[in-house]
């Protein structure tokens, strides 16, 4: 009895894993074998020039927060109100004015930038403010107490190095930057801004894991450090603070001290040095001979490999040929589709006595085939279809842009014959249309959209008069006001309450909330309008509003599926409420195929 091609019957990712599992692993052993028995002092250059780059990036990093941190400073010392309350010239109830003023204002960068922990102001004959408070006013007479004040001696600003800052939370470990504030070059006081230590310690970290990395600031005292490092009196001398290159040394095993890699990073726009510590057994661990050796057992494993994959190759490729060649001369209606039969390499000559994978591929493109011939009359009809739909698609982009320069050219037109009220309304329809078209975007910030409402309820406020009033409850942060929602949501919820809810009112008052709750953006609309069940009653011949409503609700349940959507209720002091669910999105979502 002939023996039977093992490449007719049995699985071939079984073959291939066997044939050449039994290879790799012989020549992994091997090179694992002779890894561990040698080790190589390339690896240094490589390990310290991988460490350099990462304490490149954070260095860049570090140091953007704290010149961060040292603008607002300086911005803040110049404050025309800052300054005026420290000259102190003023009554007791102006001091208090401007001290709330004062304060407000340094509150409100302690709110803005998380890595503020507080700000401290020294003055003369201070306000003192209460305990809870970030932005504390201190008495100038005890700033000597505090250790990094001697810094302040020599210039009119410095960074201390890492300590514990007595707040309310208890002990929290700080860096803080101080500044004189001075006016006409008499110093009135200093402002100090405290970052929270713990966030600065994450960017020395990274994502690296067990780093030993100290920080080093500009007057060569160590202001942080992570990990297990070396005094500063055993690496002083290895590192040139005054130069502006970063690089290496190997500190030699002396005494106590271990062989250590020493990589430091000082770059030109940065005041900060970053200094890792690694201790050399963890980077040598090959020599040149590994190399040599790993580079012929990996020729020698790579030809042997290519002899085996050649005749392996074979065995497989030829069905795969004849697959191929079945493809190629195949053709929609044509000889070689063989639905009915062909020749010329059609698919009815493929081969039918595999039973593996290739037989299975056989059978698929055979019936693949029948599938086609089904199919393409349909797909004739359908491309037909869709070439008309492009066009109407491009005719229907042209229409707004010819729309809007027309509208900017009416503005003119009104603005030269003095009808200002009409040129606002050609310039807010302008603004509502740039929005509308947004480059071809199906979504927008919330900024936007809101201030393409904005622009409706004013357009509506001319036309109402006084009767038309509104309120906006959004938060004001860049981090909210940049999330993006579908483009033109609000508009026709409170195109509907005006249009419809107001009809026969001399005035009405519509509320927009938007928040979040957990991962969801909530966005509330209320009116004080006749209600859900009256408008549905109205003779009003204008229906855009309900044909918005119905497009916002078709677009949010495609984009986001049933778990979100447009809530409308009847108020119970009259009125209608809109309920709107969406997604906390920090990017336009992704178009899939």
């Amino acid at each position: 009895m002939p023996l039977t091609n093992p490449f007719k019957k049995y699985r071939i990712d079984r073959l291939f894993f066997y044939s050449f599992a039994l290879i790799l692993i012989t020549v992994i052993a091997v090179i694992a074998w002779t890894s561990y028995s040698n080790s190589s002092k390339a690896l240094v250059k490589a390990t310290s020039h991988y460490q350099q780059q990462l304490l490149d990036e954070r260095n860049n990093e570090i140091n953007t927060r704290l010149i961060m941190i040292e603008q607002i400073s300086l911005s803040s010392s110049r404050d025309t109100e800052l300054v005026n309350f420290l000259i102190n010239r003023q009554d007791d109830f102006q001091r208090y004015r401007r001290r709330a003023g004062v304060e407000s204002g340094l509150a409100n960068l302690t709110y803005a930038i998380p890595i503020i922990q507080g700000i401290d102001l020294y003055m003369d004959n201070p306000i003192l403010s209460e305990r809870q408070n970030y932005i504390q006013f201190r008495d100038l007479q005890k700033l000597d107490e505090q250790k990094w004040s001697k810094c302040l001696v020599k210039s009119d600003y410095c960074w201390s190095q890492e300590y514990n800052f007595v707040s309310t939370q208890g002990e929290i470990p700080v860096l803080s930057f101080a500044r004189k504030v001075s006016n006409e070059n008499d110093s009135l006081g200093v402002l100090v801004i405290h970052i929270k230590a713990n966030e600065i310690r994450k960017l020395l970290a990274g994502n690296s894991d067990g780093a030993n990395r100290i920080m080093v600031g500009s007057d060569g005292q160590q202001m942080m450090k992570i990990g297990s490092t070396l005094e500063q009196s055993q690496w002083s001398k290895w590192v040139d603070l005054k130069s502006n290159q970063s690089g290496y040394e190997h500190i030699p095993e002396t005494g106590d001290l271990q062989d250590t890699l020493l990589v430091y990073s000082r770059m030109n726009n940065s005041n900060w040095t970053l200094i890792e510590f690694t201790s050399w057994t963890q980077v040598t661990a090959s020599s040149v001979k590994l190399a040599e050796l790993i580079a012929l057992i990996g020729a020698a494993a790579i030809l042997l490999v290519l002899l085996i994959t050649h005749f392996l190759s074979r065995q497989f490729t030829k069905p795969i040929k004849k697959l191929v060649t079945a493809m190629r001369v195949y053709s929609v209606g044509g000889a070689g589709r063989g639905v009915h039969g062909g020749s010329g390499g059609g698919p009815a000559d493929l081969p039918r006595d595999y039973e593996n994978e290739f037989g299975y591929l056989f059978s698929g493109y055979r019936k693949q085939n029948e599938r086609i011939e089904e199919l393409y009359l349909t797909l004739e009809q359908r491309y037909e279809q869709q070439r008309k739909a492009e066009i109407e698609a491009l005719q229907a982009n042209i229409n707004p842009h010819f729309l809007y320069n027309m509208l900017d050219q009416l503005n003119w037109m009104a603005i030269e014959a003095g009808q200002n009220e009409l040129s606002r309304i050609l310039e807010l329809m302008g603004k509502m249309f740039r929005i509308g078209l947004s480059n071809g975007n199906s979504f927008i910030t919330i900024a936007d959209e809101l201030q393409h409402i904005k622009c409706y309820l004013e357009i509506q406020q001319i036309r109402w008069g006084e009767g038309l009033q509104y309120e906006i409850d959004v938060p004001q942060t860049s981090e909210f006001q940049d999330l993006f929602v579908p483009k033109l949501t609000l508009q026709p919820f409170v195109e509907n309450s005006i249009v419809h809810g107001f009809n026969k009112k001399h005035q009405g008052y519509v509320f927009i909330r938007i928040e979040k709750n957990g991962d969801t953006l909530k966005i509330v609309i209320e009116d004080d309008g006749v209600g859900l069940k009256q408008s549905l009653h109205n003779d009003n011949p204008r229906r855009t509003g309900g044909y918005g409503v119905r497009n916002v609700k078709e677009r949010i349940a495609g984009y986001f599926g049933e778990s979100y959507g447009v809530t409308l209720t009847e108020r119970q002091e009259g009125g209608t409420r809109v309920e709107i669910k969406l997604p906390l999105l920090q990017a336009p979502p992704t178009k899939t195929e």
